[in-house]
């Protein structure tokens, strides 16, 4: 939870009104979206292929979602949401080609946020139009859990979350633990995002 709320609220520090796009509805890039809402981001975008995540993301207070499957233009749908480009991206994918896409998706001085490892050998590599990026002042971030010092922005996530302003128990789901292979299929199928085994 800390990687995808510090990401937005410590590396990226997306300001009230600021828009963004979160690639991936796993469990960081929903945390994103509950740390974008505190944040007062006025558009919050997710991509993921699965229509459960999705549906969640909406839940959580992300204003549109997309299904990069089903999209022919995936830029063109943004940009049809957010005209000017968004000023954020956070990638949570760790897909090269899905990253540097997404960049022509991106605001003047727009930033975009990695913080997922390589997906395979073949996504250690990021291709980037250097000419998009010089002329329009992007920016690629490097995050590494969040930027965050955890003895003081856990305890701010729980003051957030007793303030019903951070409702990460959204994102969990408990299992006995001899349904372990039943909270893996579940997370696979988008069912849950964060499967959590009791003993």
């Amino acid at each position: 939870m800390q990687t995808g709320a510090g990401s937005i609220m410590s590396s990226l520090g997306c300001e009230a009104g600021s828009s963004l796009l979160i690639l991936g509805g796993g469990s960081v890039g929903l945390s994103a979206v509950l740390a974008a809402v505190v944040q007062g981001c006025q558009d919050i975008i997710v991509s993921d292929p699965i229509a459960a995540r999705r549906k969640l993301a909406v839940e959580l207070g992300a204003t549109h979602t997309i299904d990069p499957m089903g999209t022919d233009d995936f830029v063109a749908e943004v940009r049809s949401i957010v005209p000017r480009g968004v000023n954020y991206i956070l990638d949570t994918t760790g897909k090269a080609k899905v990253m540097s896409e997404a960049m022509a998706a991106l605001d003047h001085r727009g930033v975009l946020g990695v913080v997922a490892i390589p997906a395979t050998p073949n996504d250690m590599v990021l291709p980037i139009d250097v000419l998009g990026v010089l002329g329009h002042g992007l920016q690629i971030k490097g995050i590494s859990e969040g930027d965050i010092d955890p003895q003081t922005f856990i305890p701010s996530l729980i003051d957030l979350y007793l303030n019903g302003e951070f409702p990460f128990d959204k994102l969990i789901a408990s299992y006995p633990l001899d349904e372990i292979n039943q909270a893996v299929e579940d997370q696979l199928n988008g069912l849950c995002v964060k499967p959590v085994l009791a003993p």
